[in-house]
């Protein structure tokens, strides 16, 4: 199962998704884990569409299935566009199926953060 880890290495408080990206294909190799950069298109899944991202505002890692629970980013210019629009758009033309983001609070230590994702990964799919 591809599971898309989303970040900004640039922006310490948006890159733990990517700095754990090569300890979690260590502890779960049946994992494809594949850096996604939300300004390429999302490739179609034939499976639930797995993402793992940083969520600012949140205590603990999340589940989200709902794009309910976000609230949209003010789009000024095509620089703008992000996860959030793109999983809209693929929404309202009816090219999203089922899909699950793990939401990382920015704060959390990467030690934790593996440990959670992994129990997560494993018993959710």
């Amino acid at each position: 199962m591809n599971v898309y880890c989303l970040g900004n290495m640039l922006l310490p408080r948006d890159s733990l998704p990517l700095k754990i990206l090569p300890r979690l294909k260590r502890k779960l190799p049946g994992f494809n884990f594949i850096k996604y950069d939300p300004t390429e298109e999302l490739p179609d899944e034939a499976e639930k569409l797995v993402l793992i991202d940083t969520v600012l505002g949140i205590k603990k890692i999340t589940i989200f299935n709902s794009l309910s629970a976000f609230s949209p980013t003010p789009n000024v210019s095509v620089h703008d566009y992000d996860l959030f629009l793109e999983l809209s758009l693929r929404k309202k033309l009816r090219k999203l199926n089922d899909f699950l983001i793990i939401g990382v609070p920015d704060h959390i230590l990467p030690d934790k953060a593996v440990a959670e994702l992994c129990e997560i990964l494993v018993n959710q799919l």
